[in-house]
């Protein structure tokens, strides 16, 4: 790193100016880029305060591009303190940062070259905007999220249940508290979901979402409830084949002159959390329409496994969900797969 300081004063404000933030549970790292220089690297804490502070900071640099991480739920405030702040910030998958880093050649893994690395990143590629979604559609995605997370809870404590019944000297106390955790998880999963429903209500355009959500047989008003959140956060202008790159439902193919070819498989480089909303509801709509059934029926008759046809319906079900959106109509199983007649 280049031993200077960051001083707003002495940063030429007609020269374009890049930043890389590094977003770790507690700590955030900054490294601003001028003229292919680094400056030293800035340390904020991850807080709404020193969000503020950062912000401010930026907001003095003119015309700066700053890049930063997916993480999860940890870079979710920075963006949004950045954005509402005028910063122009863009938001990259953690594993593009990561072949990047592979095409600098990086010898080192730390923060601070993480966060140059991100700056760089925003100084050669394009520059992507990150879309604000609205204050309901971020509350909605909290509610989804906490439900998922007490719902892992909950399996976890059912399994702990059937462990501890498996054996005659387990105390009846025990498995009385066991199934009081179960019955606890049971009773804050409902009263989440009442409120992720009741803000839904509030909102035209999520009530609107929600049924068409749940015109397609298998999705019900918590599978519902688990995709809206995580994907009516999406830019508008995103295409279905870029909601399937970025749910990781895409195919990767690996084959290399005439002897690898390896299994296609998907890229899985994207949000879990829609693949695990969407896993559910497709077995159960394989199951009660006849339409997906077919299809995936279809797909085992060309030699899928189970899993792969499984995969390849949440695909062909993402790009349902986009059109339903798109044009506002609710979910037809026609168009999803025509069932071929049986010629007599």
């Amino acid at each position: 790193m280049a031993d200077q300081q960051i001083n707003s004063a002495s940063l030429d404000t007609q020269t374009r100016i890049f930043a890389g933030v590094d977003v770790g549970s507690k700590e955030l790292v900054l490294v601003v880029r001028k003229n292919g220089k680094p400056f030293n690297p800035q340390k904020f804490s991850n807080t709404p305060a020193d969000h503020a502070r950062m912000a401010k900071k930026l907001n003095k640099l003119s015309g700066i591009i700053v890049c930063m991480e997916a993480t999860g739920s940890y870079h979710f405030d920075l963006v949004v303190v950045l954005h509402d702040a005028g910063v122009k910030v863009m938001v990259i998958n953690p594993k593009v940062s990561h072949n990047f880093a592979k095409v600098l050649m990086n010898n080192s893994k730390t923060d601070d070259v993480d966060a140059n690395t991100l700056a760089v990143y925003a100084e050669r590629m394009d520059f992507a905007p990150w879309s604000r979604p609205s204050n309901e559609k971020i509350a909605l995605r909290c509610f989804s999220r906490r439900i998922n997370a007490l719902t892992d809870q909950k399996t976890a404590a059912k399994n702990q249940l059937h462990a501890l019944s498996a054996t005659v000297e387990t105390p009846k106390a025990v498995l009385k508290d066991a199934q009081a955790a179960i019955d606890q998880l049971d009773k804050r999963i409902d009263q989440l979901t009442a409120g992720a429903l009741a803000l839904i209500e509030k909102h035209p355009e999520l009530s609107r979402a929600l049924v068409l959500f749940t015109s397609i047989k298998g999705i019900a008003n918590t599978s519902a409830i688990a995709l809206m959140g995580e994907l009516l956060i999406l830019p508008a202008d995103m295409s279905h084949r870029e909601w399937v790159k970025f749910a990781g439902l895409d195919p990767r193919a690996f084959d290399s002159g005439t002897s690898v070819h390896k299994k296609t498989r998907i890229s899985k480089a994207g949000n879990s959390q829609i693949r695990a909303a969407l896993y559910m509801p497709v077995w159960s709509a394989v199951q009660h329409d006849r339409h997906i059934k077919a299809y995936y029926q279809h797909l085992l008759d060309m030699g899928k496994l189970p899993l792969q046809a499984c995969c390849a319906v949440m695909r062909k079900l993402l790009h349902a969900i986009h059109g339903m959106l798109k044009h506002d109509k609710p979910f037809d199983n026609t168009r999803f797969y025509a069932i071929p007649s049986i010629a007599e």
